[in-house]
């Protein structure tokens, strides 16, 4: 689904005027401090359920303002008749930071779970900070994956959050100074279960993601292409079961307080030559590697009917003119909805020099305000 309507309360600096956007390519552009980001921050909301600038939502309410809200019509692209006008979805989130509660909409009706809210409008990011997918820890990478899974098979937020308060269980037990064993066996059973479960489900979606992975890369002329080898590691050995490991590396874990071995862990690690691409590449080359992987998180899930919308922040700053071209015509293969921030007033004919450039919207940003052009 596609976010064709956007309206804000207390969000930043934000005028809370309703706006407009096309399901296909929106070009905002102005001055730094404008409020073009905050767009993109505030539509982020309604698909991830926060900022993907800051932790703290008291950071992004509007100042001397409780509460924030963010209201958005989504487009599924489907017609209740031929007639008919589109079937919109309505969705919202308001935070209240002096309560610290947050409320949930989805069509009128009051949701729970913010991972409902987030399966109706898949949101990816692509901003100055993403290239730490490559150059950054394992972390990265798993917040990557997991990104996906999560947009792919429905079980996974529920199978993910219970492994969360197993490991937790688990440090905590680790950090007592007098570790009760039988105890600490039983934990370890009820994590390696899960583990398993959950690691069964990330495979899986991975093993797609590299098909997708490999078919975009397959279309880029690069001289380093053949020797990229990308293989996900889930945490631990799989020829032993978790349960062994987890004994095995006791005094290990007690040492340092937390779990070392498992979900928690896992890693798509990538390689050149036998060494990690962090060492190997250059920074341009990364910035390619990450753009055909953010393609193709799109691709998998494009494949399976979904629409993301990708939030692109300022890339003018990261990315050469020879880089936003191929991430601008990739993305247009994929029909699907992107938003695109640069200082400076956007050149379509730029970014699609074939002539077919896609339907698209301009606005101009100015003391929060949305003006299209």
């Amino acid at each position: 689904m596609a976010l064709v309507k956007l309206q804000t309360q207390h969000f930043r600096n934000l005028l809370p005027a309703p706006i407009d956007f096309s399901p296909s390519f929106n070009l905002l552009y102005g001055a730094n401090g404008s409020g073009k980001t905050s767009i993109l921050e505030a539509i982020g909301y309604l698909g991830l359920g926060r900022s993907f600038r800051v932790s703290r939502h008291q950071a992004v309410v509007a100042h001397g303002q409780p509460k924030l809200t963010v209201f958005g019509a989504l487009d599924s692209g489907l017609e209740e008749s031929e007639f008919a006008e589109p079937i919109l979805h309505r969705v919202g989130i308001s935070r209240d930071v002096s309560l610290k509660e947050t409320q949930l909409r989805v069509d009128g009706e009051a949701v729970r779970s913010l991972s409902f809210l987030a399966m109706h409008l898949p949101v990816s990011v692509i901003d100055p900070g993403v290239f730490d997918i490559v150059a950054g820890g394992p972390g990265k990478r798993r917040q990557f994956l997991d990104w996906l899974v999560f947009h792919v098979e429905p079980s996974f937020s529920s199978l993910w959050q219970q492994v969360q308060r197993v490991t937790s269980q688990r440090n905590q037990m680790l950090r007592n100074g007098r570790l009760d064993e039988s105890l600490m066996r039983v934990w370890d059973s009820q994590y390696g279960a899960l583990a398993e479960s959950l690691t069964d489900i990330r495979q899986s979606v991975f093993g797609r993601f590299k098909v997708a992975f490999e078919s975009v890369l397959a279309e880029l002329d690069a001289t380093w292409v053949d020797g990229l080898k990308m293989e996900f590691y889930p945490g631990w050995d799989r020829g032993s079961p978790l349960t062994d490991v987890l004994l095995g590396h006791r005094d290990q874990e007690r040492r340092v307080g937390h779990t070392l071995y498992g979900p928690n862990r896992a890693d798509i690690r990538l390689k050149y030559g036998g060494r990690p691409v962090a060492e190997t590449f250059s920074r341009g080359q990364q910035k390619t590697l990450v753009i055909l992987m953010k393609i193709a998180q799109g691709k998998v899930l494009s494949d399976l009917g979904k629409q993301v919308t990708f939030l692109l922040d300022d890339i003018n700053a990261e990315l050469d003119v020879r880089h936003r071209i191929m991430l601008a015509q990739k993305l247009q293969e994929l029909r699907c909805q992107v938003f695109i921030t640069s200082i400076e007033h956007p050149e379509p004919e730029t970014l699609w020099q074939s002539g077919c450039a896609p339907e698209y919207r301009m606005f101009h940003v100015e003391h929060g305000k949305l003006t299209e052009e």
